[in-house]
């Protein structure tokens, strides 16, 4: 059985977002840190060389599959904003008709800079995405 190759890596999430080009997105980068660690209320870890995670949780699947995974975050990519709302369960979709411009994938949202979104909204997602999980697998803070 393959592990999962996103690990946390115990580098530092400061220096990290601090060394993310271009500006913009640098600035995009601390100000999503600043919310994901008010609405989570946890540090955030390093999870492979750029996905900046909080909480954690351990799945074990039907077919015997297993391993722990990020609770949310998001990862300052050179394309777009990544945000992760795991593990893309649920419908969302009143929610995310009120967020404002952004792609989504399945448990993955794309955003070309945080001033498309509405702070408040992403926040209100955070929580949701968290809530559904916690019905899934146990959500840990590290």
């Amino acid at each position: 059985m393959a592990e999962n190759k996103t690990k946390p890596t115990g580098a530092d999430v400061h220096d990290f977002l601090n060394a993310v080009e271009p500006e913009r997105r640098r600035i995009d980068g601390l100000r999503l840190d600043e919310i994901f660690r008010d609405v989570t209320g946890w540090a955030p870890v390093m999870w492979g060389p750029s996905i900046v995670g909080y909480g954690r949780y351990h799945y074990v699947y039907k077919t015997g599959r297993e391993g722990d995974f990020l609770a949310t975050g998001f990862s300052p990519r050179k394309a777009a904003l990544s945000i992760y709302i795991m593990p893309g369960y649920a419908n969302f979709g009143g929610i995310l008709d009120r967020l404002g411009k952004h792609k989504s994938g399945r448990s993955c949202l794309y955003v070309n800079k945080l001033a498309d979104i509405d702070e408040d909204v992403l926040r209100e997602l955070i929580r949701a995405g968290l809530r559904d999980l916690a019905g899934y697998w146990p959500v840990k803070p590290v």
